[in-house]
């Protein structure tokens, strides 16, 4: 396992990374990583992708550490592929998630030589309303510094309420400790979020691709997943039904669903 850092034009970019296997998966995380990056987190970042070891070297990457204003995540896209070149990082597997999912959807339609294989889990290929309100809402308390209140809402938009149930009381003593010091950072991305319509540039994307949703995801709308799919030609789409925005963690095949998709032959 590795905690590393890559140079991006004038700044620089965290990464962790995990496995032996000569396959090469690249995961970009959401939103929450305006809150934190995946520095020095390789071993717990790890758990949910055991399986991945023997076949793949999976690489987990946060966006760069110095963002200008206006951000926006064609930018990111692009500097994603400066970092996997200077790593040696071919034609890999990509996953994104959420915002990361957007990303994803940009490297895949500006730099088709990067991605083998897609995964786009509940994500968007726009910012449409569902993804407005809950973002500027999120924004609007990151302004006010009230962190508890952004960790809350968020978790509500994201798990079951049988989740929630379970694990509210947890979720809540966990927001305590990934309180920024600054929401520069998280007001950037959350930004980029905002201004996204990659709408026209999903006909540019030509490799395999799986989309993978919620049936009842408060943050991206319950339509998004099936606009990605109408706009990807050949693009498959499965549906966790009542599970929203945090089905990659709740589902407990999520994972295995990824590695089936990843294995299989084009």
């Amino acid at each position: 396992m590795k905690n590393g850092c890559v140079s991006v034009g004038n700044t620089n970019m965290y990464y962790v990374s995990f496995g032996n296997g000569q396959g090469k998966l690249v995961v970009l995380p959401g939103l929450s990583d305006g809150l934190a990056t995946v520095k020095g987190k390789a071993i717990f970042l790890s758990l949910p992708y055991r399986k991945f070891f023997r076949d793949y070297t999976v690489y987990m990457f946060s966006r760069k550490n110095e963002m200008p204003e206006g951000y926006a995540m064609e930018d990111m896209a692009d500097d994603q592929v400066l970092a996997m070149r200077s790593l040696g990082i071919g034609r890999a597997c990509l996953m994104g998630v959420s915002q990361g999912g957007m990303i994803a959807q940009c490297v895949a339609s500006r730099h088709p030589e990067a991605a083998a294989k897609l995964v786009l889990a509940v994500t968007a290929p726009y910012a449409n309303d569902t993804v407005k309100s809950a973002v500027r809402g999120w924004m609007d308390m990151a302004k006010k510094g009230d962190h508890a209140a952004l960790m809350a809402d968020t978790a509500e938009k994201m798990y079951s309420e049988k989740y929630l149930q379970k694990n509210r009381k947890y979720l809540s003593i966990a927001a305590r400790f990934t309180k920024p010091s600054c929401y520069d950072r998280f007001m950037k991305n959350a930004r980029a979020i905002l201004n996204f319509d990659g709408r026209e540039s999903l006909q540019k994307i030509v490799c395999p691709t799986l989309i993978i949703a919620g049936g009842d995801d408060k943050t991206v709308g319950n339509e998004a997943g099936c606009e990605l799919n109408r706009g990807i030609a050949g693009s498959r789409l499965y549906v966790y039904d009542g599970l929203g925005h945090g089905a990659f963690e709740e589902a407990k095949d999520f994972y295995d669903r990824v590695l089936d998709f990843c294995n299989a032959d084009p």
